[in-house]
């Protein structure tokens, strides 16, 4: 019984130490938050609900500043210079305007859409080709409508457009008037459109470069497909009435 009862004042003793020894922890341990809580801003309250709220905004920050951080660092590794390397690249589409104003295909370039060039390039070609031919018709046949319009003798450009084997003498004066007149308004409609064809391809230039700048960080995701696979449709009925038929069903992943 002795035994049993120094055992027991043994275990009381040694409880009783422990918990002191948890208590004078927790202090210490609020104490420290609260010490830091003043160095980081105002005095907060020793409560339990204070310095819950004390430790969790030093432990875990705001998602929106965690967010903005992490743009702020992306937007410092990557560069919109024009002979930035691949790596860190990433275009402006205010330059990408710019450049290609200046000189089309310039943005195609500043946005490294090589690829582009050849086609841009060969529509400019084209329309120059045909302002430039339609351009020159047009004047022959300017020119010889307003020497067949005059009454001097000595301006005979119109000659020049006859059929071949056709007498000068010998030709309908009016009816090859009427003939100038509609080859001349041909040519010079088709010359204009050349040009407004010419104008809109920079137009285009521009808007391309501008797009491609703006979705250079467009994320497409590689699951873009279509799946048919069988189903069974149920419906929504009890007992021994429920009817189930057989199909097939069509889903798409994006």
């Amino acid at each position: 019984m002795k035994c049993a009862g120094v055992l027991l004042g043994l275990l009381c003793i040694c409880g009783y130490v422990d918990l002191q020894a948890q208590e004078i922890s927790s202090r210490q341990s609020e104490n420290r938050i609260l010490t830091h809580a003043k160095v980081r801003g105002p005095f907060l309250p020793a409560d339990s609900v204070s310095l819950t709220a004390a430790v969790d905004t030093l432990a875990t920050p705001d998602k929106g500043s965690a967010r903005l951080q992490a743009d702020t660092l992306i937007n410092r590794a990557t560069s919109d210079a024009f002979f930035a390397p691949s790596a860190l690249f990433r275009p402006t589409p205010r330059k990408a305007v710019i450049y290609s104003a200046l000189f089309p295909g310039m943005g195609q370039v500043y946005n490294r859409k090589y690829w582009k060039l050849p086609i841009l390039y060969g529509g400019f070609v084209g329309f120059t080709y045909a302002i430039t031919w339609n351009n020159g018709l047009y004047r022959d046949y300017l020119g010889g409508y307003q020497d067949i319009m005059d009454s001097n003798p000595e301006t005979n450009r119109w000659h020049n457009l006859l059929p071949y084997g056709r007498d000068p003498g010998t030709v309908d004066v009016k009816w090859f008037t009427d003939v100038l007149q509609k080859r001349k308004d041909y040519y010079r409609y088709y010359r204009d459109l050349s040009i407004i064809g010419t104008v809109a391809l920079y137009m285009l230039a521009m808007v391309d470069a501008y797009v491609d700048a703006q979705l250079f960080d467009f994320d497409i995701s590689p699951d873009l497909s279509m799946r048919v696979e069988p189903a069974v449709l149920k419906q929504q009925q009890t007992g021994m009435s429920a009817v189930s038929s057989y199909g097939l069903q069509l889903s798409f992943n994006f």
